[in-house]
């Protein structure tokens, strides 16, 4: 009996035990079914935005660069040493101002030798009038200013072929200069394309993400907050790459422009080469004549005839002199390089002492009274455009400020890689704030429909069957209706049937919003911009 007990009244408790906890489970099982079909029997609580009249106005905007309309390269037009330059970048030059200086002093040596030529030549000439009897006297006279001549135009031979050695040393260092400057720039097109190859794949993986948070989201399993943060993820990897492409641009526009400088100093190469060929042909040809003159003095000692060929000759040789001392006050005059137009120094090349030649610039001054916005558009938009038309620009460089210009041209080619059209903005700058290079945001409008009924994007579900929305009425009863879309802004569409002014649309539910159902309010919002997105699946039939 003993025994019995020992054993059978743990189990007895144990089994009590057991029975207690089942009823608890079975109970607390009852009030959470209980549970669900009070949250299924009660109403979707709903966001909803009223159906409000307005002005839809569709936009294009995009990014451009600030150019300036004229953009002038100063360069010399003689090869010399600077030997006065004082502006710099950012100072306002004049018409007429003077710029800089070329070390004038083998010009000014040219000049006065070009002087002692025509005074020579003169001597000579007025020397033969007075002698006009061909006496022994001045026919050995003749003959010696002809020996003179001769060695003279030696001397010029001479000069001519070092003068031509040197120029063409010099040619030949500025194109070398110039082809490093190409190599330098190819190589900062390589890198442009590169970032703008990076700016992409981060551009796609944003995207991709995007779109895998969204189907999360679609799911349930994560907030809207975080499709905002992937939506705007994606947008700064655009941006980004929208950079990249412009500093891709601007590398590619030094190449061509480094590219041009080669070629132009490879012409000036050339036009070196040929000037100094002709001018020791120049010379060459009058050491010929003087000889040719010298030994027609010599075999025509008594002969009247020779003796006036003879004043003709030194004629012509005065004429030549003066026309040669003509262009050496020219070239000495080209050794001061004034402004052309009124601007500012946006770069300086060379400073002081350096060694300037032909095609090489100097100074780079660009007129920024008005500048220039050139951004791309795509044909659909370049339709709705027109020249005059106003147009919103806000620089980067200066936040808080809108500037508004006017569309100035359209090119009417598309670029053919990437079949967009250049649309030039001008802009207005009388103080001067906006300078090239800047980067600036170009707002257009497209199209405006006046008196619409819109209502927010987030209100719009697009179906199978074509767009619809739910309307909750005055007894709190949802009601889904199909509804025909017009233009769109980022803030809503406009409804061009289906919804009346007023009309409380839902834009946002914790739940699914069946037709017909009743729903309790949790908020109105006014309707005027888009909001967040629809919670949890949107409302639905």
């Amino acid at each position: 009996m003993k025994r019995w007990l020992i054993v059978g009244v743990p189990l007895a408790v144990l089994a009590a035990l057991i029975g207690w906890r089942v009823s608890i489970r079975s109970a607390e099982a009852a009030a959470q079914v209980r549970q669900r079909a009070a949250r299924r029997q009660a109403p979707v609580v709903v966001g909803v935005a009223p159906a409000r009249v307005r002005d839809v106005v569709q936009r294009f905007e995009t990014i451009g660069t600030v150019q300036a309309p004229l953009d002038v390269k100063l360069s010399p037009e003689v090869t010399g040493r600077i030997v006065y330059l004082t502006a710099r970048e950012g100072d306002r030059v004049r018409p007429g101002e003077v710029i800089a200086r070329i070390d004038p002093s083998e010009v000014e040596a040219q000049v006065r030798q070009q002087a002692a030529s025509v005074a020579e030549a003169e001597a000579r000439l007025a020397q033969a009038a007075l002698n006009q009897n061909p006496t022994g006297v001045s026919v050995r006279s003749q003959i010696r200013q002809q020996q003179a001549a001769l060695a003279s135009a030696k001397a010029d031979v001479r000069k001519a072929t070092q003068s031509d050695a040197a120029e063409r040393a010099a040619a030949g260092a500025n194109v070398a200069d110039m082809s490093g400057r190409v190599a330098s720039a190819l190589a900062a097109v390589t890198s442009a394309e590169a970032s703008v190859a990076s700016a992409q794949a981060s551009l796609e993986n944003a995207r991709a993400r995007q779109r895998r948070v969204e189907d999360l989201y679609k799911q349930g399993f994560i907030a809207a907050q975080d499709v905002d943060d992937a939506r705007t993820a994606a947008r700064v990897q655009e941006g980004a790459l929208s950079v990249a492409r412009g500093q891709l641009n601007v590398a590619k526009a030094q190449r061509d422009s480094a590219q041009a400088q080669e070629r132009a100093a490879e012409h000036q190469a050339e036009v070196v080469k040929a000037s100094g060929a002709a001018s020791i042909t120049a010379a060459g040809a009058r050491q010929e004549q003087a000889q040719a003159t010298l030994d027609a003095a010599r075999a025509n000692q008594a002969q009247v005839p020779a003796y006036r060929a003879n004043l003709q000759a030194l004629r012509a040789a005065v004429r030549e002199a003066r026309a040669a001392l003509h262009n050496a006050e020219a070239r000495r005059a080209q050794t001061t390089l004034t402004a052309p137009m009124e601007g500012i120094v946006s770069d300086r090349a060379m400073d002081p002492g350096s060694l300037a030649s032909p095609g090489q610039p100097i100074l780079t001054i660009q007129q920024i009274r008005e500048v220039w916005v050139t951004v791309p558009a795509p044909g659909t938009v370049v339709q709705r455009l027109r020249p005059g038309q106003p147009a919103t620009v806000t620089i980067d460089a200066l936040p808080g400020r809108s500037f508004t210009g006017r569309v100035g041209r359209i090119n009417p080619s598309a670029d053919p890689s990437s079949r967009q059209f250049a649309v030039r903005v001008v802009l207005p700058n009388p103080g001067t704030l906006i300078r090239p290079g800047m980067f600036g945001r170009v707002s257009l409008v497209t199209e405006r429909v006046s008196g619409a009924t819109v209502v927010p994007r987030e209100a719009v579900e697009q179906g199978p069957e074509g767009a619809s929305v739910v309307v909750v009425d005055a007894d709190l009863v949802a009601r889904r209706r199909t509804v025909t879309l017009g233009a769109s802004d980022p803030a809503g569409y406009a409804v061009l049937s289906g919804v009346s002014p007023g009309d409380r649309v839902v834009v946002m539910s914790v739940a699914p919003v069946k037709d017909g159902a009743t729903v309790r309010l949790g908020g109105e919002r006014g309707g005027g911009r888009g909001g967040g997105a629809r919670g949890s699946g949107g409302a639905s039939s």
